[in-house]
């Protein structure tokens, strides 16, 4: 039997095949793709009967796998791995498409794929997908997950203040006045938080809360200052977009 990760991040991806190969032994073959699309690909030439799946990857989330293969191609199960908090969960217990908790256990991993195992070949995973678009919607979810050393914390949307791009990495300043270093690029974040209207990229380097704004300096090309006290620049293109911005806040 043949499983596919879909995941981004390559260490996510190192990690849950090594607890797949070590609990799953009806799994023969565990193949990886770093993105959705690719991950379409290979569910095309070859056929796997399990797909991990990653819900939040840059370009495309988990949930449009079903948008890019055709119906007769919809012969495999989907596992989804997620940094949801617990709260959330729900939305996919409702639509019977199981999930791996982020950080995944390896107790976690066989019974996901026991579950799956005994789901193949009932073809309903349309319907499901469908339920589980739906109940997330519903939930209306306010956290993130952010991935750090320690393991994910789970922050709600409003106690964001502004996030600096670090590389490859992220960090993340709360409303409590801690910073967060989270194994991301700024980038990812971008497209996470693009639905939530209160963030903006006035930067490259930045996206912040506009909610978090506490002043505007004219002086020295023009910056602004967030209720932490730190300062943000803005791009030449976009200061003229700023300002009709803050003049209707």
């Amino acid at each position: 039997m043949k499983a596919l990760i879909i995941d981004d991040e390559k260490k996510a991806r190192q990690v849950l095949q090594i607890l797949v190969e070590e609990n799953c032994p009806k799994i023969s073959t565990i193949l990886q793709a770093d993105n959705l699309l690719s991950g379409v690909d290979l569910i095309r030439q070859e056929t796997p009967s399990i797909v991990f799946l990653d819900i939040e990857m840059p370009e495309h989330s988990g949930l449009e796998i079903l948008n890019f293969i055709e119906k007769e191609v919809h012969n495999f199960e989907i596992i989804f791995t997620t940094a949801y908090s617990e709260y959330a969960i729900q939305a996919f217990q409702l639509s019977a498409i199981d999930y791996l908790l982020k950080p995944v256990r390896p107790s976690q991993v066989k019974e996901a794929v026991d579950k799956a195992i005994a789901f193949l070949g009932n073809n309903q995973i349309n319907k499901r997908l469908a339920e589980l678009k739906s109940s997330i919607q519903e939930f209306n979810f306010k956290k993130i997950g952010l991935p750090n050393a320690d393991g994910i914390k789970f922050v709600d949307f409003n106690d964001i203040i502004m996030l600096e791009a670090d590389g490859m990495y992220t960090n993340v300043s709360t409303f409590n006045n801690s910073t967060i270093l989270v194994s991301k690029p700024l980038k990812f974040f971008v497209e996470s938080l693009q639905k939530i209207k209160t963030f903006y990229r006035p930067h490259r380097s930045y996206l912040i809360n506009l909610t978090y704004i506490k002043e505007y300096i004219k002086k020295d090309g023009g910056y602004i200052v967030m209720e932490n006290d730190k300062s943000v620049s803005i791009s030449n293109d976009k200061k003229e977009e700023f300002l009709t911005i803050i003049q209707n806040i």
